[in-house]
């Protein structure tokens, strides 16, 4: 059996299924007797095949109770308690303010509410004008408040619960009184330094382009910016991906190897340096993701073992889903490791198809990658968002060959920025250049009246051309 060949794989994959059943029913006696069971089978088994079921069953039950027990933690709310009442408290803002049509909101964690110690999650609800930095310690007077139900068709209550959140607090009045320290100031340092340091000078559409494609940050996008990012089916570049953290990585071994140092310890630079752009671009599924992925690359360097992608999704999916099963829910984490697998699964056979046209290798590759990534994630899309970016591929094609760019130059810009700021400007401003090329792109391609399907006679007219475009495909002569 093809599967008792690859036990490390059978064995994290069995581990996901635990940390995700927790959602379905939370067990915790019975999946710690059922881990017991599946141990002690396996200590008495001598066939492989047998064994490696029993460890099977065992990662699941184990990685069940442990799911069980992750979430009975996550869904404790002290603040219930005081819903509806007023109070002093002091609030540490962990993230960037994002502005409203009527209020800024945050996420932030309560240390104390009404005199009493508390450390608990909650999403602030700020007044529109000076918006506190990410790291701020703030003195507030506050209304503690249930989350809003679902409403045009967003349920805040259920997101922000699957979020470890479970109270709004609306902030009447607020003051600075200081910064919090430990990792979580060391990210706020390191984020700070590079919001300043990729695009010096830089401001506007541009500026708002490149904080969203290096740092995740798209609150200084426009409206019909946004929007035409996501009806282009290039929404996605805003998140950070597995290729940002491969360009650090990788400019980290450039250096080294300019500076004559080893490779040794331009690995362990590496390391570094993947950790230090995961803290501050802070905890989305994608970042950390890619940053497992990274860092189990330098590693298998410095252990001198072969690079196995598969495990590497896999652990990424056990260290989520082990901080917070539910996760599973999550459309950044559906859509990040959705579309890994498709490009190891699908996009390899998508470009075999694609060899007799007459394009550059490379541009077959990037179209191969794109269209399996838009085939796959597109029930993903459907059901998280309610719409479908049909012209994606063609977005994608024009737009992901100035990511590279653009990624280079903001890494480049931020590590000149130390030693000589005016040729820091100089670089900014060419990379501004292609922020605007890739916004351009968004702008083309989104504005268009058929850029995305968003209703069910769209999505039934779309599904017919792709039945006949799957007809001719398969009828396409490959030789």
């Amino acid at each position: 059996m093809n599967w008792v060949r690859v036990p490390a794989h059978v064995l994290a994959a069995s581990l996901c299924v635990g940390l995700a059943l927790g959602n379905v029913g939370r067990v915790h006696s019975v999946a710690l007797g059922g881990s017991l069971i599946a141990a002690t089978a396996l200590v008495v088994a001598h066939a492989p095949v047998a064994r490696l079921l029993c460890a099977a069953i065992f990662c699941v039950a184990t990685g069940w109770w442990w799911a069980s027990a992750r979430l009975d933690a996550l869904d404790v709310s002290p603040l219930a308690a005081y819903i509806g009442r007023a109070g002093d408290a002091i609030v540490v803002v962990t993230s960037t303010p994002r502005t409203g049509q009527f209020s800024m909101r945050a996420q932030g964690r309560v240390r104390t509410f009404a005199g009493r110690p508390i450390d608990e999650p909650v999403q602030l609800e700020l007044p529109l004008g000076r918006s506190p930095p990410q790291g701020a310690i703030l003195d507030v007077l506050a209304v503690v408040r249930a989350p809003t139900g679902p409403s045009h068709g967003f349920d805040q209550r259920t997101w922000l619960r699957r979020h470890g959140v479970h109270v709004v607090l609306r902030l009447d009045s607020w003051r600075q009184v200081g910064r919090r320290g430990g990792l979580g100031g060391l990210a706020d340092r390191i984020r700070t330094r590079l919001e300043r340091s990729i695009a010096p000078r830089l401001a506007g559409e541009r500026r708002a382009v490149l904080d969203g494609i290096v740092l995740g940050d798209d609150t200084a996008l426009s409206d019909r910016l946004r929007q035409d990012f996501r009806a282009s089916g290039l929404y996605h570049i805003l998140a950070v991906s597995g290729q940002n953290v491969v360009l650090v990585a990788a400019g980290v071994l450039a250096l080294a190897w300019l500076l004559g140092v080893g490779r040794w310890a331009g690995e362990v630079g590496a390391l570094a340096a993947i950790g230090a752009y995961v803290l501050a671009v802070g905890p989305q599924p994608s970042v950390i993701r890619a940053g497992v992925a990274g860092a189990l690359a330098s590693l298998a360097w410095l252990a001198g073992r072969m690079r196995d992608a598969w495990q590497a999704l896999l652990l990424g999916a056990i260290a989520l889903l082990a901080w917070n099963p539910y996760f599973v829910f999550d459309a950044g984490f559906q859509l990040s490791f959705v579309a890994v697998a498709a490009i190891f699964t699908v996009a390899p056979r998508v470009a075999t198809r694609l060899e007799p046209l007459p394009l550059p290798r490379t541009v077959r590759l990037g179209i191969a990658v794109s269209l399996a990534c838009s085939l796959v994630t597109a029930p993903v899309l459907w059901l998280q968002f309610g719409y479908l970016p049909i012209l994606g591929v063609v977005a994608n094609a024009l737009a992901e060959p100035a990511i590279p760019v653009l990624l280079g130059l903001a890494f480049a810009t931020a590590g000149l920025d130390l030693v000589s700021p005016p040729a820091a400007a100089v670089l900014a401003w060419l990379d501004g250049w292609v922020a605007a090329y890739v916004a351009l792109c968004a702008h083309a391609i989104g504005s268009l009246p058929f850029a995305q399907v968003s209703s069910l006679r769209g999505l039934a007219a779309f599904g017919g051309v792709l039945l006949a475009a799957a007809y001719a495909w398969r009828r396409w002569p490959t030789s």
